[in-house]
């Protein structure tokens, strides 16, 4: 874990766009301020992971899950917060879903270009063995016919 409670603070780069997303344009917002933001951001992320660890225990998990963290919204009076974050959630299974298929599609494709390449390759071997055999055919002949 952290060693100074400095540690557990988000990275200021990301409080501040969070913040410059939900103000109105014009709106600034003093050092001291953003800093106080930061820090309770930082704090409610503590106590929500703590709440959600508390529903893995009972689960006896020591993998937090998305289900875990809904608990701890709910536990923390933070219901307004649960269908918005369920509807992240499934935009975010389908975003992977979707990732996965991709990559098994590219992957499928890849294979289907080696086999194909192989298979060309093969083909050549063989059109090249065709072709001397012919040539030491015809050799052969005009040796015969030489004799």
């Amino acid at each position: 874990m952290a060693e100074r409670p400095e540690d557990l603070n988000l990275p200021n780069a990301v409080i501040t766009r969070i913040i410059k997303e939900a103000l109105p344009d014009g709106v600034n917002i003093s050092k001291e301020a953003r800093s106080a933001i930061s820090r309770a951001a930082s704090v409610f992320v503590l106590y929500a992971t703590s709440c959600a660890n508390n529903f893995a225990m009972k689960g006896k998990r020591k993998t937090l899950n998305a289900s875990d963290v809904l608990s701890a919204m709910e536990e923390m009076e933070f219901q307004r917060f649960i269908t918005p974050l369920k509807e992240a959630l499934e935009a975010y299974r389908r975003e992977q879903k979707g990732k996965k298929e991709a990559s098994e599609q590219k992957k499928k494709d890849k294979d289907k270009k080696t086999d194909s390449e192989e298979q060309d390759k093969s083909r050549d071997e063989d059109n090249d063995e065709d072709e001397e055999r012919l040539e030491e055919e015809e050799q052969n002949e005009d040796e015969e016919v030489d004799n």
